[in-house]
């Protein structure tokens, strides 16, 4: 019984990924978090790159998929530069 994962991450279609044999995953909705389990390691860090690979997280306004813990640095953008001439 394999359930694929839709996400709607502003592309004009939903992405649809099909979990490897032996994966599976778990979605909260509250906090939008994706939980990926399986019991080869190696092959559960490959499909959350794949993921994470589908959008990014971008520095100017800190959106797209991130792992869990992890800190974007964020950049100013044009609107903080300065330095006039």
């Amino acid at each position: 019984m394999e359930k694929n994962l839709v996400l709607f991450v502003g592309y004009s279609n939903p992405v649809v990924v099909q979990p490897a044999p032996g994966i599976s995953f778990e979605v909260e909705t509250k906090t939008r978090q994706i939980t990926i389990k399986g019991y080869d390691r190696q092959q559960v860090g490959q499909i959350a790159a794949d993921i994470r690979k589908i959008r990014p997280p971008e520095p100017y306004h800190g959106k797209g998929i991130h792992y869990l813990g992890e800190k974007i640095r964020r950049k100013a953008g044009k609107a903080g530069k300065s330095g006039k001439k």
